[in-house]
């Protein structure tokens, strides 16, 4: 399907007080189908305009909140990951939990270090028998429209009509007269978030009134188009928000942008017996060692159990959380600490982890726009106070951390999976992947349209069985240039690739980049496990995109070169008093004339923490060197003095 992109309304933003339009605001670009029928293509735009007719809540307040919880899409019906629907992301959570907790499933030792035992939390299902409001939206707005639930769900225009009638609900609560005055509503859209507190509730109405000021139009996932016409001069009466009762942020120095709401919940550092503690590790970073990643993880629980869990010094930790209703973020460890959530040591001690709220609700669940700006902001400012790139070989999924040993592939976790939107994400991280050399270009940088790239996956509720269709990230590969051809084996797996949803065998992600290997027609090879992988890439749908840089290849006279996990030291390098760890390399190699984009060059490097007494904490730095490289869906290490680093073609 041909797509096109309609240019969105810019305007300049009026700084209003406390509402000014926090960084992020981008263009609400969207892409049309070919020739839609004008009536039907305009059929949402006429739902929210008779919405607010009916329920006299301006069209542009309306237009604005929807935009930030589901920019204006439908999804077909299916829920959010905490079970909101539709345009308005009416939530409805109740048969929505998870069966187990993030860092509970599985064979994956969060911290990931041989140096202490393997810390396999057991199971903890979070208590979900009293679901807070803002996960009972749907019901609520049942009640005030006389809609069932059921239309709520599938109906977009039903769906907005709850959502216009749950605004008018908050501003009456509030007192505060049915306006026709978009600026009298600040309170209104504060409430709508859902949010417990009034900074969280202000950031999100702030954000919902610059998406007002900015305007924009797009074509949603259905065709649909939606604009939303820019005003600039508007302000919005904040003092509305005064008699709300909502109740102030858990106090506690943050390190936050202050475009976000952010709190200080701190996960404990505790000592409980026979040497063991929890649930990190106490650092002095950047001076002890530097970060170098950020991992984005998928938390598949709530949020109240997820903050329960984080809060036990018998679990593990990660240094964010942050909510999918409303984009508000919890801190639970200082930059400087070190926390268990990666699966990989060398990968945990460089890096800090983001959590976000996720229990499938169903196995095609989404995100929402909040909960992806709000990690954007915290991602931009993080990589700012740290020099990290903006890339995806230093911002992670934590599907692609390596496994640090051998025997720890087959245990890894596969979140945030084939459904994270990382386009759109980095679009807001200011980063868009773009093609960077012509149609010759050595490396390419996966890039499916997110919407129409549909693959189908199995085993989202049973195995075997297919999940319902729906945009992806990911891009799958094949040992030829057809799709007859088998899937891509990972010889460190050791199973026979398949199209399950968490089956990592032969799959690419938005973004990773990789040194091209052939072409063939509207096939693509890539290296890729030490193999040749082809995939899909047709030039009227591309799915990825023709870039250049640096790339490795094992050095002349060498059949081959290993690779690792972890980028270790030498074991000369190991003081007295510290056990030196194997550089034990996984059972994969980098044959000879195949390249690898390269991500950073780091030094071997290993964070010595076994003790609750930060006395024998120790920085183990060797000479030895290594690159980071893009070697399968995850990423891994090569010695340097293993490779050669040359440029790619083009």
């Amino acid at each position: 399907m041909r797509r096109s992109v309609t240019a969105p309304k810019r305007a300049a933003k009026r700084a209003a007080g406390p509402v000014a339009c926090a960084a992020l605001m981008l263009p609400l670009l969207g892409a049309a189908p070919s020739s839609p029928a004008q009536s039907s293509a305009q059929a949402l735009q006429s739902a929210f305009s008779s919405a607010a007719a009916e329920y006299g809540v301006p069209r542009s307040v309306l237009l604005g909140v929807s935009y930030l919880q589901s920019r204006w899409d439908t999804h077909a019906g299916a829920p959010s990951v905490t079970g909101g629907y539709g345009p308005m992301h009416l939530t409805d959570a109740r048969t929505a939990l998870a069966g187990a907790a993030h860092h509970s499933e599985g064979a994956e030792d969060a911290r990931g270090d041989q140096a202490r035992a393997a810390l396999v939390p057991e199971e903890r299902i979070p208590d979900a028998e009293d679901l807070p409001a803002r996960l009972r939206t749907l019901p609520r707005a049942a009640e005030l429209t006389g809609l069932s639930p059921q239309r709520l769900r599938s109906d977009p225009a039903a769906n907005v009509a709850g959502g216009a009638a749950l605004l008018a609900a908050a501003q009456r609560e509030l007192g505060e007269p049915v306006s026709a005055d978009p600026a009298d509503w600040y309170g209104a859209v504060a409430l709508f978030s859902g949010a417990e507190d009034r900074a969280t509730a202000a950031a999100y109405a702030n954000d919902v009134y610059g998406v007002m000021r900015t305007g924009g139009e797009r074509f949603t996932d259905a065709g649909q188009r939606v604009v939303l016409a820019a005003q600039p001069e508007l302000t919005a009466d904040t003092g509305t928000l005064a008699g709300a009762g909502l109740r102030a942020a858990a106090a506690g120095e943050t390190e936050c942008p202050a475009s976000v709401s952010c709190e200080w919940i701190p996960a404990p550092y505790e000592e409980f017996g026979e040497g063991d503690y929890g649930n990190h590790d106490l650092g002095n970073r950047p001076e002890s060692q530097s970060i170098e990643y950020i991992v984005v993880h998928d938390t598949e629980g709530a949020w109240e159990g997820v903050l329960d869990l984080v809060q036990d010094p018998t679990y593990v930790s990660w240094n964010y959380s942050l909510r999918s209703t409303d984009g508000h973020i919890a801190q639970h460890l200082k930059a400087k600490d070190v926390g268990w959530h990666a699966g990989n040591w060398y990968v945990n001690a460089k890096s800090i982890g983001l959590e976000h709220e996720g229990f499938l609700a169903n196995p095609d669940a989404w995100y929402t726009e909040a909960m992806y700006r709000s990690s954007a902001r915290l991602v931009k400012y993080l990589a700012r106070a740290y020099g990290i790139p903006l890339d995806r070989q230093h911002i992670l999924g934590h599907d692609t951390v390596p496994g640090p040993t051998t025997a720890t592939i087959r245990g890894m976790h596969t979140d945030p999976g084939p459904y994270w939107d990382w386009r759109h994400y980095f679009e807001l991280l200011g980063r868009p992947f773009e093609a960077t050399a012509g149609k010759k270009g050595g490396v390419v940088t996966i890039r499916p349209d997110y919407a129409e790239h549909q693959p189908q996956y199995t085993g989202c509720t049973t195995a075997g069985q297919p999940c319902p269709a729906h945009g992806s990230s990911a891009v799958r590969l094949h040992s030829g240039p057809g799709p007859s051809y088998p899937l891509i084996k990972d010889v460190g797996l050791g199973t026979t690739p398949s199209t399950g949803v968490n089956d990592l065998s032969s799959r690419v992600s938005t973004g990773q980049q990789y040194a091209v290997a052939g072409r063939d027609g509207d096939w693509t090879a890539i290296w890729y496990l030490g193999q040749k992988a082809w995939f899909h890439n047709p030039a009227k749908q591309p799915t990825a995109v023709n870039a250049t840089g640096l790339v490795v290849t094992a050095k002349d006279g060498l059949e081959s070169v290993p690779v690792y996990g972890r980028a270790y030291p030498e074991a000369s390098a190991y003081p007295a008093g510290v056990p030196a760890q194997p550089v034990s390399p996984l059972p994969y190699r980098l044959p000879q004339g195949q390249k690898y984009v390269v991500g950073d060059k780091v030094p071997g490097q290993y964070y010595y923490a076994v003790t609750f007494d930060t006395a024998s904490h120790r920085v183990v730095t060797g000479k030895d060197l290594y690159y980071e490289i893009q070697y399968g869906h995850r990423v891994a290490f090569v010695r340097a003095a293993d490779v050669t680093v040359v440029p790619a073609a083009g």
